[in-house]
């Protein structure tokens, strides 16, 4: 018999609220902070709710998610600037994992794919896995709306409701990115030429003096406007998801990258190694599978963006403070 699952969400692990009822469906989650505002939608192949009850979706039909079992779509933005080095995208619990026998395999199988990918599943407190959420996730848009208007709020939804009606996602949306830089290409200036040649001085720039970097992004912002955008905006786009992830696979390049109140963001993190259905496993490349109900102590599978870190942080958690969380789990 297939599990029955309830999904919940929310901007907190302490503030979900279940979002089941929704779930395969064209409607989303609105999610609200002090940091974060956005919308969320959840997609799980052959979905079977709490009450039983088998739900499709027509997201699993599209030509380029051919394959895919699970999707989770957010769109929204940071209503205070952050680095995007700092914004992390992966899985979080609470207490330690039982790893199965091959568990190695499945791990470097996750490096692979995501090579920026750290974690400490292994930890006897609070395992984690998270990624820098520019380079892990497989779909990624950005789109540049007005700054200092009252309206932001329906700004951002018009955003999102643009890049959803023009599938930006699936385009790799990346034309505007490259406003979002902390880093000045002016026209015809010997800084105009592409990052991926002057990523050794920026690296020294940023080692050097980072915090000074963040703190000014939003004045070098508008000097940049002032003095022009002509050709800049070829630096950061990107024609795959491939060629984006590559790039931001280096750390120098991600900390140039400053994601504030006027940056609107969607990604789709979907893949097809894990199932749900008929029962919740882990299918490697090479016919590796894992049968996860074997090994289940009834955790949930946690969805986190979170920040990173603090170095200087006591708290026994591996991750700082949640923008938003999604949580799967059995009934």
């Amino acid at each position: 018999m297939s599990p029955c699952l309830r999904v919940l969400a929310g901007p907190s692990l302490t503030s979900l609220v279940p979002i089941t009822d929704i779930v395969n469906t064209s409607t989303s989650h609105k999610i609200l902070s002090d940091v974060f505002e956005g919308e969320v939608s959840v997609h799980i192949k052959d979905f079977t709710d709490e009450h039983g009850i088998v739900r499709q979706s027509d997201y699993f039909s599209r030509e380029d998610r051919q394959g895919i079992t699970w999707s989770i779509q957010v769109c929204g933005r940071f209503l205070v600037s952050y680095c995007a080095d700092d914004v992390l995208f992966g899985n979080t619990f609470d207490r330690p994992l039982t790893m199965p026998w091959g568990s190695g395999a499945a791990l470097k199988f996750m490096q692979y794919i995501d090579p920026t990918l750290e974690h400490d599943l292994l930890s006897p407190t609070k395992p984690w896995a998270l990624s820098p959420l520019i380079s892990t996730m497989p779909h990624f848009a950005h789109k540049r709306i007005e700054e200092g208007r009252s309206s932001n709020r329906d700004q951002t939804s018009g955003a999102c409701l643009t890049i959803k009606s023009q599938n930006l996602v699936g385009d790799e949306y990346t034309d505007e990115l490259y406003l979002a830089s902390t880093t000045i290409d002016t026209p015809g200036s010997s800084s105009s030429s592409s990052p991926l040649s002057s990523s050794s001085s920026l690296h020294s720039d940023l080692t050097n003096g980072g915090s000074t970097i963040i703190v000014n992004s939003a004045r070098r912002l508008k000097k940049r406007k002032k003095q022009g955008e002509a050709g800049a905006s070829s630096n950061l786009r990107f024609d795959n998801a491939s060629q984006r992830r590559q790039y931001f696979s280096t750390e120098a390049h991600r900390q140039a990258i400053q994601f504030g109140p006027e940056d609107v963001i969607s990604t789709d993190f979907c893949y097809g190694f894990l199932e749900f259905q008929p029962s919740l496993s882990l299918r490697l490349p090479g016919g590796i599978t894992f049968d996860l109900m074997r090994y289940w102590d009834g955790q949930p599978v946690r969805f986190v963006c979170c920040e990173r870190k603090d170095s200087n942080s006591s708290n026994e958690e591996g991750w700082g403070r949640v923008f938003w969380c999604v949580v799967i789990e059995m009934v």
